[in-house]
């Protein structure tokens, strides 16, 4: 497995291995903020900043998806491109959507760094995911399986 791993890496382009750690360090990143958020609010943490529902669910949510969109972007596999797109798109949206009023209203709100930054992040992972998958699946070929190897 090591290996194997090692060879999908080393088998990418810089750019790609760059852009797959920083996917890494920003879904790892966000696991850490919604973990600290639910330290301190425990599973209604989200409640007084965000009254939709569906927004709650999904900010708790990443504290399962988050992780899995840096273990398998990690692993190099595509599912994990795909996965941070979808997380990214719906992040955004909720991020954007759950603090509009406040956007609107108090326009020092503007200046707060996260909704920058989430943006940010996002149209990175969204821009960059069809080319990195794409030089993904150049150099995702199967390998040899423990049938095929019997055979």
């Amino acid at each position: 497995m090591a290996g194997r791993l090692r060879n999908r890496w080393a088998g990418l382009p810089a750019w790609a291995r760059w852009v797959l750690v920083v996917y890494v360090v920003g879904f790892v990143d966000g696991t850490g903020a919604h973990i600290r958020w639910m330290l301190h609010g425990g599973i209604h943490a989200y409640a007084a900043a965000y009254p939709q529902v569906g927004i709650q669910v999904l900010f708790v949510s990443l504290i399962v998806l988050d992780p899995l969109a840096a273990l398998l972007t990690g692993l190099v596999r595509r599912e994990g491109v795909w996965l941070a797109c979808a997380i990214m798109v719906a992040d955004i949206i909720a991020n954007w959507t759950g603090n509009w009023t406040r956007i609107v209203t108090t326009q020092s709100r503007l200046l707060d760094t996260a909704f920058w930054l989430i943006t940010a992040f996002g149209v990175f992972v969204l821009a960059t995911a069809v080319p990195l998958v794409q030089v993904m699946g150049r150099h995702d070929a199967p390998g040899p399986t423990s049938a095929s190897q019997a055979a």
